[in-house]
């Protein structure tokens, strides 16, 4: 049998394209309507059995490792296969899709999105909530058939049920037959002559239902939980799309977050950071005990340890970090001011200067200490 590309005249490092020139340039030549020599006919044969291998990939990679085919055998039906394509060669024709079968009904549904706002509690512990979504759900009347009840769909008397109608078209090469989708039925090769009143023959209707979602702790603002097969069901019944659920965090009071850890100002006086005491704050938890040592200074960090944020992936908490600001007193009356002269004699403090910088909790939490 003569080789593929021989017959086409092209090398075994053809493109696609040059494939297809070929073809034309040699169909135009072949025809047996513009070439009715019984030699040329058979040339056409084995030309657009040639081609019907070369353009399609998969055939094409087993021709080239060896495989055999026959130009006259198989679904090529005595060599003609190729002419349900020639419109499309020749005329541009876009689709690419050969008849085949009907096209069904039934097709997935769209994703949905809905947001949700959270707290930073929230974010912590994890959240339960119940969602209302306003989504297409299934037509309760039909169930999915688009036919009124008691009815059913009917073969299509145009396309016969294939869902595609044949058209001959006169060209330069002769009578040519095309496929496209049947018009009257939509491709579908069936047609509701009664479709279900309440759907409108689709299906599925617009309705309000409510998602249960629980909602793990470390999310963050802009991020999206995925809920497979809860969005809306596809027409006629089909698959459901996915629904997510987009997070937004609002801003805390008290607390802010720094990846797994919480943050948190604590005002102390200059007297119990003189002398230490130890106080009870509210954390996200409830209450809990802080120390604050003796001699502690104005920008130092106390961490409670496993009070923070559980990972979104992950089970070990972060910290509650909190930063320590000492209030200087600014109204004193004359016995206080007398005690702090007294108090700075004694001291000897050495007088305001320059220290090295530090890059610490300043930068961290500059948010909390842009207006003290």
């Amino acid at each position: 049998m003569a080789d593929h590309y021989e017959v086409l005249g092209v090398s075994r490092e053809a493109t696609l394209d040059e494939i297809k020139k070929a073809y034309r340039r040699l169909a135009r030549e072949l025809h047996p309507d513009v070439n009715p020599g019984e030699d040329a006919s058979e040339r056409f044969k084995l030309v657009t059995h040639a081609y019907d291998v070369l353009s399609d990939p998969e055939q094409r990679r087993r021709y080239d490792m060896g495989g055999s085919d026959s130009p006259f055998g198989g679904a090529q039906g005595g060599g003609f296969g190729g002419f349900g394509d020639i419109f499309e060669t020749f005329f541009g024709a876009t689709g690419g899709q050969r008849a085949g079968r009907p096209r069904s009904r039934r097709e997935r549904g769209q994703d949905a999105l809905v947001r949700v706002t959270l707290d930073l509690g929230d974010v912590v512990f994890g959240a339960h909530r119940d969602l209302d979504v306003d989504t297409a759900v299934l037509c309760e009347t039909c169930q999915g058939s688009c036919c009124q009840p008691g009815t059913t769909e009917v073969t299509c008397d145009i396309c016969h049920g294939s869902g595609h109608v044949q058209r001959t078209v006169r060209s330069l090469l002769g009578n040519v037959v095309t496929s496209q989708p049947c018009g009257s039925c939509q491709g579908h090769g069936t047609t509701i002559p009664y479709p279900c009143a309440t759907c409108q023959g689709q299906g599925r209707v617009r309705a309000r239902r409510t998602v249960s979602i629980d909602i793990p702790a470390g999310v963050e603002t802009g991020l999206r939980l995925q809920l497979p097969g809860s969005g809306e069901v596809g027409p006629a019944g089909g698959p459901n799309g996915d629904l997510y659920i987009e997070v937004t965090v609002t801003p805390n009071e008290v607390f802010s977050r720094d990846g797994d850890d919480l943050l948190a100002t604590l005002e102390v006086s200059m007297s119990d950071a003189i002398l230490g005491t130890t106080t009870t704050i509210e954390s996200l938890d409830g209450p809990v005990d802080l120390e604050v040592r003796a001699g502690v200074q104005a920008g130092d960090v106390l961490t409670i340890k496993g009070r923070g944020i559980t990972p979104l992936r992950g089970t070990q908490r972060g910290d509650l970090r909190v930063g320590v600001h000492v209030v200087t007193p600014t109204r004193l009356d004359a016995k206080e001011r007398a005690l702090i002269e007294e108090f700075a004699k004694k001291t000897k403090a050495p007088a305001p200067h320059l220290a090295e910088f530090h890059q610490g909790l300043f930068a961290k939490l500059r948010d909390r200490f842009r207006n003290a």
